[in-house]
């Protein structure tokens, strides 16, 4: 009798975002798709059985912050960088993408930038991708709609501060940074207009209205721009070990929250209802997305933290190779963020990764000197075992771990086959040892950044196999097999 299912996975404890227990089950595959899920499959019924320990088997992360391609180029990250995801369990990478320097380091329409994205990254990413797009000028708006149709784009960002300050921290010239027209102006009106369009376009497709929405890096530039300069001057900063909360200070906290609020009273005014707040980093930031739920209640906001704010602080022994954007905080916006997440107030959890080069990152002739040093690290590979080990620590279950690496980004961002184990869903399932201790090592990650600000942090779980879509992609430390990921066109089916 030919065998139903393509691989068995038996004697695993299945993590599922809903509810608060974990069930003894096996996990049936076929065709790419969960087949079954329960307990005392028969093992004849497979070609292949996997024993699963009674590892936890989470569903595959869906890792919503990614920045493939902005420090090297993407026809080298999407292979390095997916490779890193699957280490981490991540299954689902959806990659901030867009056009002026870095990335391609090309302007003009999205017509002709993104197919020459998609040329490129076809075939090479170890895991399923997609990608976020912001429109940075006038044409980028008029093109929302059909960046929705025909390409399955339907996720759209904003970055707040690009205006008139500069990526790493310093002000820049807006026309050669952005490379948009004479007539362009990446300003306060162009974000309203861009949440016209977004809502435009959510009113001529309702059916795929609820998975449409706009993302915002929600920061203050005329602050910072004030800010960076009290900073410089002042001698406090100015002390050995100090870049870190230097750079901090320089983007404060009410900087972010000010942010929130503008973004949020805009998307009132325009009547957008779905948005989605970037890697808070702070009290006053969460506080100032808290107080917009409440004064603009039919705004579904969502909001986002990544693993580097929940694990790093001001005081990191990795100084200026932490810097990003928003900063790294001091420990008391760490620990305020622990109790949003806790408490349900943050949506999910990503590594906002950008795999930036030692090199590239600070050149040695900088070391020291936060303000030289590029902004943005990877950590993709760290942020499923990262959140396990801490979050059991402080007593987060689970299926909330499941609900917040998975199943919330998938249902925001229109990936209607990822998030759960369930059946008829992708076969993206991750197996982790929760009481396996190990040190984070740069040297053992796949990426090419040959640093992580996470070095020598102590976990307490470590993946052990990543499978997409049925496939073993990653098992004990190595990725396995050919790249297999697939254009993820969204709203999926």
């Amino acid at each position: 009798m030919k065998p139903e299912f393509d691989l068995l996975i038996k004697n695993v404890r299945v993590v599922r975002p809903h509810g608060n227990v974990v069930h003894e089950s096996d996990i049936a595959i076929t065709d790419g798709k969960f087949a079954l899920v329960a307990p005392g499959i028969d093992a004849s019924r497979a070609k292949i059985v996997h024993d699963g320990r009674g590892q936890l088997a989470f569903p595959g992360v869906v890792d919503a912050h990614m920045h493939s391609g902005i420090y090297s180029p993407l026809v080298e990250d999407s292979v390095t960088e997916s490779k890193a995801a699957a280490m981490g369990g991540v299954t689902s990478s959806l990659n901030y993408f867009r056009t002026g320097q870095y990335y391609l380091n090309k302007g003009g329409p999205y017509k002709k930038f993104y197919p020459e994205v998609l040329k490129t990254a076809k075939g090479r990413f170890h895991v399923d991708y997609g990608f976020h797009l912001a429109p940075m000028d006038g044409t980028h708006i008029k093109e929302i709609p059909e960046l929705i149709e025909k390409y399955g784009v339907s996720s759209f960002k904003i970055f707040m501060f690009y205006g008139s300050h500069g990526l790493h921290g310093a002000s820049n010239t807006q026309k050669d940074f952005l490379m948009i027209g004479e007539n362009d102006r990446y300003d306060l009106a162009h974000f309203e207009f861009i949440m016209r369009s977004v809502q435009a376009a959510r009113e001529q497709m309702p059916e795929k209205a609820h998975q449409i929405s706009l993302s915002l890096h929600c920061e203050t530039a005329e602050i910072m721009t004030a800010y960076t300069k009290l900073v410089e001057k002042d001698k406090t900063y100015q002390k050995p070990g100090m870049g870190l909360a230097a750079y901090s200070a320089s983007r404060p906290q009410h900087s972010e929250g000010l942010a929130v609020f503008i973004a949020s009273y805009l998307a009132n005014e325009t009547s957008l209802t779905n948005i989605n707040l970037l890697h808070l980093s702070s009290r006053k930031a969460v506080q100032a997305a808290m107080m917009m739920s409440d004064v603009f209640p039919h705004i579904d906001f969502k909001r986002e933290v990544t693993i580097g704010h929940l694990m790093l602080d001001t005081n990191s022994k990795a100084a200026e190779l932490a810097k990003v954007n928003p900063p790294i905080r001091p420990r008391e916006d760490v620990e305020f963020l622990w109790e949003a997440l806790l408490a349900g107030e943050l949506d999910w959890v990503v590594s906002d990764h950008a795999c930036c080069r030692h090199e590239m990152k600070i050149p040695k002739h900088y070391f020291g000197n936060i303000w030289m040093a590029k902004s943005g690290f990877g950590g993709t590979e760290y942020l499923l075992p990262a959140l396990v080990s801490e979050g059991t620590k402080r007593g987060m279950s689970y299926n909330h771990m499941a609900q917040v690496l998975a199943w919330n980004p998938a249902q925001r961002y229109g990936l209607n086959k990822k998030g759960d184990i369930a059946v008829g869903l992708d076969a993206d399932v991750v197996l982790v040892d929760p009481n396996k201790t190990w040190t984070i090592k740069a040297s053992e990650s796949p990426s090419t950044q040959g640093y992580t600000p996470f070095e020598g942090l102590e976990l307490s779980a470590s993946v052990s196999s990543t499978y997409l879509r049925g496939h073993l992609i990653y098992e004990n430390g190595q990725v396995v097999g050919k790249p297999r990921g697939e254009y993820l066109f969204r709203p999926t089916a």
